[in-house]
């Protein structure tokens, strides 16, 4: 089964921007829709952004002008531009492939605060 390395968190003040990073351990160019999740502090993991084969993206409400997904097919990565980051966007940030679960990775933290 694909498994997922996510990277790029940290602490970051209101406002302020993040990129995160997912490597999955095997060759994604033939995975049709990948996507982030976010699960805040004491909830249930979310998916906010997906991102299909051919770059066709879509966004949860609370993220659509602020976050960007993209892929690297070439080096079996996924990213997260996270911009005008907000505190509930507090969490830790996971990548799958919603259609075909796999694993979940470790994730990476994202706290934003002052």
């Amino acid at each position: 089964q694909m498994q997922f390395v996510e990277s790029g968190g940290g602490l970051v003040q209101p406002g302020g921007s993040l990129t995160l990073s997912c490597t999955a351990s095997a060759s994604v160019s033939d995975i049709f829709f990948m996507g982030w999740y976010h699960q805040p502090p004491g909830h249930e993991r979310d998916l906010i952004a997906t991102i299909s084969r051919v770059d066709i993206t879509d966004y949860a409400q609370a993220i659509k002008g602020r976050f960007n997904i993209s892929r690297d097919n070439a080096k079996n990565t996924l990213y997260l531009q996270m911009n005008s980051l907000r505190p509930d966007d507090t969490g830790v940030y996971y990548c799958n492939i919603p259609l075909a679960l796999g694993p979940w990775g470790q994730g990476t933290q994202v706290t934003v605060s002052s």
